[in-house]
Protein backbone atom coordinates (compact mmCIF):
# COMPACT_ATOMS: atom_id res chain seq x y z
CA UNK A 1 0.00 0.00 0.00
CA UNK A 2 2.84 2.77 0.83
CA UNK A 3 4.72 1.50 -2.64
CA UNK A 4 1.68 2.61 -4.21
CA UNK A 5 1.01 5.50 -2.78
CA UNK A 6 4.79 6.57 -3.49
CA UNK A 7 4.41 5.42 -6.83
CA UNK A 8 0.63 7.66 -7.17
CA UNK A 9 2.43 10.75 -5.87
CA UNK A 10 5.98 10.28 -8.16
CA UNK A 11 3.59 9.60 -10.84
CA UNK A 12 1.22 12.61 -10.56
CA UNK A 13 4.96 15.38 -9.98
CA UNK A 14 5.79 13.83 -13.41
CA UNK A 15 2.95 14.62 -15.37
CA UNK A 16 1.94 17.97 -16.20
CA UNK A 17 -1.27 19.39 -16.40
CA UNK A 18 -4.70 20.06 -13.50
CA UNK A 19 -5.88 16.18 -13.45
CA UNK A 20 -7.47 15.73 -10.13
CA UNK A 21 -9.90 13.31 -8.21
CA UNK A 22 -12.63 14.80 -5.87
CA UNK A 23 -15.12 13.01 -3.43
CA UNK A 24 -18.58 14.63 -3.93
CA UNK A 25 -18.84 14.84 -0.20
CA UNK A 26 -16.00 13.60 2.47
CA UNK A 27 -18.62 12.03 4.73
CA UNK A 28 -21.47 9.78 4.88
CA UNK A 29 -23.47 8.54 7.40
CA UNK A 30 -26.26 5.47 7.18
CA UNK A 31 -27.38 3.09 8.96
CA UNK A 32 -27.46 -0.98 8.71
CA UNK A 33 -28.94 -3.00 6.06
CA UNK A 34 -29.69 0.75 4.05
CA UNK A 35 -28.03 1.69 1.15
CA UNK A 36 -25.26 3.70 -0.01
CA UNK A 37 -23.85 5.57 -3.15
CA UNK A 38 -20.26 6.82 -2.68
CA UNK A 39 -18.94 9.23 -5.29
CA UNK A 40 -15.68 10.70 -6.34
CA UNK A 41 -15.17 13.26 -9.78
CA UNK A 42 -12.16 13.35 -11.64
CA UNK A 43 -10.86 15.18 -14.54
CA UNK A 44 -11.83 13.96 -18.16
CA UNK A 45 -10.52 14.99 -21.84
CA UNK A 46 -12.76 14.19 -24.85
CA UNK A 47 -9.64 13.14 -26.92
CA UNK A 48 -8.55 10.51 -23.81
CA UNK A 49 -8.94 6.91 -25.07
CA UNK A 50 -11.26 4.72 -22.57
CA UNK A 51 -8.48 2.18 -22.30
CA UNK A 52 -6.10 4.76 -20.39
CA UNK A 53 -8.70 4.48 -17.21
CA UNK A 54 -7.47 2.82 -14.30
CA UNK A 55 -9.58 2.92 -11.16
CA UNK A 56 -8.61 1.04 -7.52
CA UNK A 57 -11.27 1.94 -4.95
CA UNK A 58 -10.95 0.32 -1.83
CA UNK A 59 -11.14 0.43 1.83
CA UNK A 60 -8.55 1.28 4.55
CA UNK A 61 -8.14 -1.07 7.77
CA UNK A 62 -5.34 -1.38 10.37
CA UNK A 63 -4.17 -5.09 8.45
CA UNK A 64 -6.45 -5.76 5.16
CA UNK A 65 -7.34 -3.28 2.49
CA UNK A 66 -10.68 -4.59 1.00
CA UNK A 67 -11.19 -3.77 -3.05
CA UNK A 68 -14.79 -2.84 -3.46
CA UNK A 69 -14.28 -1.85 -6.89
CA UNK A 70 -11.15 -2.22 -9.85
CA UNK A 71 -11.18 -1.23 -13.43
CA UNK A 72 -8.12 -2.05 -15.39
CA UNK A 73 -7.04 -0.26 -18.96
CA UNK A 74 -11.22 0.54 -19.15
CA UNK A 75 -12.51 -3.43 -18.26
CA UNK A 76 -14.03 -3.56 -14.66
CA UNK A 77 -11.76 -6.43 -12.98
CA UNK A 78 -14.86 -8.11 -10.53
CA UNK A 79 -12.81 -11.12 -9.68
CA UNK A 80 -10.57 -8.64 -7.91
CA UNK A 81 -13.58 -7.28 -5.27
CA UNK A 82 -12.94 -8.48 -1.49
CA UNK A 83 -15.41 -10.93 -0.10
CA UNK A 84 -16.82 -8.51 2.24
CA UNK A 85 -18.69 -6.54 -0.87
CA UNK A 86 -19.33 -9.36 -2.98
CA UNK A 87 -22.58 -8.72 -4.52
CA UNK A 88 -23.33 -5.57 -3.12
CA UNK A 89 -21.32 -3.23 -5.08
CA UNK A 90 -23.03 -1.65 -8.70
CA UNK A 91 -21.41 0.79 -10.69
CA UNK A 92 -22.51 3.12 -12.92
CA UNK A 93 -21.11 3.01 -15.74
CA UNK A 94 -22.84 5.80 -17.67
CA UNK A 95 -21.90 8.09 -15.28
CA UNK A 96 -17.59 6.91 -15.41
CA UNK A 97 -18.09 8.00 -19.14
CA UNK A 98 -18.83 11.69 -17.71
CA UNK A 99 -15.52 11.16 -15.02
CA UNK A 100 -17.93 10.20 -11.92
CA UNK A 101 -17.02 7.23 -10.20
CA UNK A 102 -20.91 6.28 -8.60
CA UNK A 103 -20.72 3.36 -6.42
CA UNK A 104 -24.14 1.98 -5.17
CA UNK A 105 -23.52 -0.10 -1.52
CA UNK A 106 -26.20 -2.26 -0.58
CA UNK A 107 -27.33 -3.71 2.51
CA UNK A 108 -24.68 -1.88 4.75
CA UNK A 109 -23.08 -3.37 7.61
CA UNK A 110 -21.54 -2.19 10.55
CA UNK A 111 -18.24 -3.34 9.42
CA UNK A 112 -18.28 -1.26 6.20
CA UNK A 113 -17.66 1.74 8.52
CA UNK A 114 -14.38 3.06 7.82
CA UNK A 115 -12.08 5.16 5.32
CA UNK A 116 -12.46 4.73 1.32
CA UNK A 117 -10.45 5.89 -1.23
CA UNK A 118 -10.17 5.99 -4.64
CA UNK A 119 -7.12 5.86 -7.02
CA UNK A 120 -7.34 6.99 -10.72
CA UNK A 121 -4.81 6.74 -13.11
CA UNK A 122 -4.76 8.13 -17.11
CA UNK A 123 -2.54 8.96 -20.05
CA UNK A 124 -3.15 12.49 -18.95
CA UNK A 125 -2.71 12.42 -15.02
CA UNK A 126 -3.07 10.76 -11.89
CA UNK A 127 -4.92 11.20 -8.42
CA UNK A 128 -6.52 10.30 -5.70
CA UNK A 129 -9.44 11.30 -2.78
CA UNK A 130 -11.46 9.51 0.16
CA UNK A 131 -14.19 9.47 1.99
CA UNK A 132 -14.94 8.65 5.34
CA UNK A 133 -18.31 6.02 5.88
CA UNK A 134 -19.90 5.47 9.23
CA UNK A 135 -22.65 2.96 9.32
CA UNK A 136 -24.61 2.80 12.50
CA UNK A 137 -26.60 -0.59 13.97
CA UNK A 138 -30.15 -0.54 13.84
CA UNK A 139 -31.91 -1.39 17.30
CA UNK A 140 -34.22 -4.23 16.79
CA UNK A 141 -37.64 -3.40 18.40
CA UNK A 142 -39.45 -5.25 20.93
CA UNK A 143 -42.24 -7.67 19.50
CA UNK A 144 -45.23 -6.69 20.37
CA UNK A 145 -47.66 -8.73 22.67
CA UNK A 146 -51.39 -9.17 21.07
CA UNK A 147 -54.08 -6.58 22.13
CA UNK A 148 -57.59 -8.20 23.89
CA UNK A 149 -59.86 -6.80 21.34
CA UNK A 150 -62.83 -5.23 23.34
CA UNK A 151 -65.97 -7.25 23.25
CA UNK A 152 -68.93 -5.21 22.30
CA UNK A 153 -71.58 -4.29 24.16
CA UNK A 154 -74.20 -6.59 23.13
CA UNK A 155 -72.15 -9.11 23.31
CA UNK A 156 -71.54 -8.78 26.54
CA UNK A 157 -75.53 -8.35 27.25
CA UNK A 158 -75.54 -11.31 25.96
CA UNK A 159 -73.09 -13.06 28.07
CA UNK A 160 -74.83 -12.29 31.03
CA UNK A 161 -78.00 -13.50 30.25
CA UNK A 162 -76.42 -16.87 28.88
CA UNK A 163 -74.72 -17.08 32.65
CA UNK A 164 -77.55 -15.62 34.72
CA UNK A 165 -80.22 -18.73 32.99
CA UNK A 166 -77.29 -21.44 33.15
CA UNK A 167 -77.33 -20.46 37.43
CA UNK A 168 -81.22 -20.05 37.86
CA UNK A 169 -82.07 -23.88 36.20
CA UNK A 170 -78.72 -24.67 38.20
CA UNK A 171 -80.70 -23.38 41.34
CA UNK A 172 -83.78 -24.90 40.14
CA UNK A 173 -82.98 -28.46 39.60
CA UNK A 174 -81.18 -28.25 42.74
CA UNK A 175 -84.48 -27.51 44.64
CA UNK A 176 -86.27 -30.22 42.82
CA UNK A 177 -83.48 -32.85 43.74
CA UNK A 178 -84.17 -31.74 47.33
CA UNK A 179 -87.55 -31.54 47.31
CA UNK A 180 -87.67 -35.50 45.73
CA UNK A 181 -85.72 -36.13 48.64
CA UNK A 182 -87.79 -34.84 50.92
CA UNK A 183 -90.46 -36.65 49.66
CA UNK A 184 -88.84 -39.84 49.78
CA UNK A 185 -87.93 -39.86 53.55
CA UNK A 186 -91.49 -38.62 54.13
CA UNK A 187 -93.15 -41.20 52.17
CA UNK A 188 -91.12 -43.78 54.06
CA UNK A 189 -91.52 -42.77 57.44
CA UNK A 190 -95.70 -42.45 56.96
CA UNK A 191 -95.61 -46.25 55.54
CA UNK A 192 -93.73 -46.98 58.18
CA UNK A 193 -96.05 -45.96 60.81
CA UNK A 194 -99.45 -47.31 58.53
CA UNK A 195 -97.81 -50.50 59.08
CA UNK A 196 -97.08 -50.70 62.68
CA UNK A 197 -100.56 -49.24 64.03
CA UNK A 198 -102.12 -52.22 61.05
CA UNK A 199 -99.98 -54.79 63.17
CA UNK A 200 -100.86 -53.02 66.60
CA UNK A 201 -104.61 -53.49 65.41
CA UNK A 202 -104.16 -57.16 64.34
CA UNK A 203 -102.87 -57.90 67.48
CA UNK A 204 -105.52 -56.54 69.66
CA UNK A 205 -107.70 -58.42 67.83
CA UNK A 206 -106.49 -61.60 67.58
CA UNK A 207 -106.40 -61.05 71.41
CA UNK A 208 -110.07 -60.08 71.63
CA UNK A 209 -110.57 -63.42 70.05
CA UNK A 210 -108.62 -65.91 71.78
CA UNK A 211 -110.19 -64.59 75.23
CA UNK A 212 -114.23 -65.14 73.37
CA UNK A 213 -113.18 -68.52 72.76
CA UNK A 214 -111.51 -69.21 76.08
CA UNK A 215 -114.64 -67.87 77.64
Amino acid sequence: MICRILLLISLTSCVSGTFEVKVTQTSYQAEENHNITLEWMFTTKPDSSSTSLNIYCEMFIDHNDPVLYHVHEGDEVPESQDEQFAGRIQSDKDALREGRIRLHVSRLRTDDSGLYTCDVKTDYGVSSDRCLLNVTAVDQPEPQKPTERPQPESQGRIGLYVGLTAAGLAVCAGLCLAFRLCLTKYSDKTGLSFRSRSYSANSSKNEQTTMTMVL
